[in-house]
């Protein structure tokens, strides 16, 4: 049976005194960020150091394509993973595992002579980096006073998307310079400095569940949800929409996640909680976060295409046109932080995806020749609409549950905003690239606007059918493990009343 009381996997008071580091809130905030910003800057990285890496290990476009969109699975697929071997594993234990994992697997991609250990150690890296957000974001989250609550919800917002807007300026930097090998490199020194961070600050627990079985629904469901889909949007680099290895795994894949969902809603011990956030703010949360997460890697995709193939900018130009997204993602985690105890969380997660609209908007205006002047503007805006859009509503789903099963709401929202976002962006690129970029840029663009317009009413219909009203959450009860932090309507209310 799984735990569900709300004190399961607290610190083990004879583990606790073995580590010199921990209840150190310092150093919890420096294992997470070294746990998840190493991969989350390659996954914004690699577009732009693609024809370098192709060269030297001799890869076709779709191995490395395919390469990086295992990789995106593995990282959706190892979240849920997480959440089910926690029930089993001490957290610490698991951190310690996956962080020298990825060491690993990064000597293992950059000692490379070929794609195949190449793909291998990437993959692997995926694989870690979304077991390392089950087990190191919770214990930021629920380990330390309320008072920190602030803090970690701007830490959360800058280790989650600041990392992903950091990406292009290093991709930028190794494809016009050079140095791939040196920059895994430096992700591993950054992992390695995070194991050793972790050795000394990461407290041990207890197992909550340790005789818990195996998931035998959850788990196979989320590995054909991650791995069927995303093998099928990287197809399309060697093939078409009309092609069978791109519809059926799409299709098949698609499926899964709609038997993992309802068979997780149906449980009554589920692996993760999706009967608690089927209320109307952690829906309309997980929905805003999908949809932002999908849209903002959608057009950053696509201008980097635009940029590089079209207007023939170097990598480097290109990363630094999209700098000013690091500036958005910071005013937003700094917003994030003011605001996450107050009743105007849900408003910040709308404005998010108004931003990404806007910045959307301003793309439909940049050519060739004014590309240099409107994508740092379109850049700003983006980066601004993923950091106030994606983790305010990770928290609205967060604080909808105890606080003992933010660990698997967190693995649930990331495989579904993961699916949304490395989904879309493939195919809207396939897109535009045979309708020709001159053209397809923009009719990709359009459909990525209307879709966050459409997508942002619809949201607002669900907010007010829920009969929701803002509310500051109780987080002195959702830490103490009393209850949840919100009290959401339940979806539709509105509508179902006589």
């Amino acid at each position: 049976m799984r735990s569900s009381s709300p004190r399961s996997g607290f610190p083990s008071p004879r583990l606790f005194s073995r580590v010199p580091l921990a209840g150190r809130y310092p150093a919890a905030v420096a294992l997470s960020l070294l746990a998840l910003s190493p991969y989350l800057i390659l996954t914004t990285a690699t577009t732009l150091m693609k024809p370098q890496i192709t060269r030297e290990i001799g890869a076709t476009p779709f191995e490395l394509q395919l390469t990086s969109g295992m990789s995106n699975a593995a990282y959706a697929f190892g979240a849920v993973a997480a959440a089910d071997l926690v029930q089993r594993v001490a957290r610490r234990h698991l951190y310690l595992l996956c962080e020298a994992g990825f060491v690993v697997s990064s000597v293992l991609a950059l000692s490379a002579p070929g794609i195949g250990l190449f793909a291998t150690g990437v993959v692997l890296q995926g694989l870690c980096t979304g077991m390392l957000l089950v087990c190191a974001l919770p214990p930021l989250v629920t380990g330390h006073p309320i008072g920190r609550l602030r803090t970690t919800a701007a830490v959360v917002s800058l280790g989650l998307f600041g990392m992903v807007a950091f990406g292009p300026l290093v991709g930028g930097l190794v494809g016009s310079l050079g140095g791939w090998r040196p920059l895994f490199a430096g992700l591993a020194t950054l992992a390695a400095i995070g194991l050793t961070v972790g050795a000394l600050a990461f407290e041990g627990n207890e197992p909550p569940a340790p005789r818990a079985k195996f998931d035998w629904l959850a788990i196979p469901l989320a590995l054909g949800t991650t791995t069927l889909p995303f093998f099928g949007v990287a197809w399309l680099t060697r093939g078409s929409f009309s092609d069978p290895e791109f519809s059926v795994p799409v299709v098949c894949g698609l499926v899964c996640g709609v038997f993992l969902v309802g068979g997780q809603y149906k449980k009554t011990e589920p692996l993760m909680p999706v009967r608690p956030i089927s209320n109307t703010l952690p829906v309309v949360g997980t929905l805003n976060a999908m949809l932002v997460g999908a849209s903002f890697t959608t057009l950053l995709e696509l201008t980097e295409a635009y940029l590089t193939r079209e207007a023939h900018y170097t990598p480097l130009r290109v990363g630094t046109l999209v700098t000013p997204q690091i500036a958005g993602v910071f005013v937003a985690a700094v917003l994030f932080r003011r605001l996450m105890a107050t009743r105007w969380t849900p408003y910040l997660a709308l404005s998010g995806t108004l931003s990404v609209s806007i910045g959307a908007a301003v793309l439909l205006a940049v050519s060739t020749k004014n590309a240099s002047a409107l994508v740092p503007v379109a850049a700003l805006f983006l980066g601004f609409g993923a950091g106030a859009g994606v983790t305010p509503g990770l928290f609205l789903a967060g604080f909808s549950v105890p606080s003992a099963q933010i660990g698997p709401t967190f693995a649930l929202v990331e495989l579904l905003r993961s699916e949304a976002a490395f989904l879309i962006g493939p195919v809207l690129l396939h897109l535009a690239l045979t309708t020709g970029l001159a053209e397809g840029f923009h009719l990709a663009v359009v459909i990525t606007l209307t879709v966050t317009v459409v997508g942002v009413l619809l949201l607002i219909v669900l907010y007010l059918l829920g009969g929701a009203r803002p509310q500051p959450p109780d987080l002195e009860s959702w830490l103490s493990g009393r209850s949840t932090a919100y009290h959401s309507p339940a979806l539709l209310a509105g509508l179902r009343k006589p």
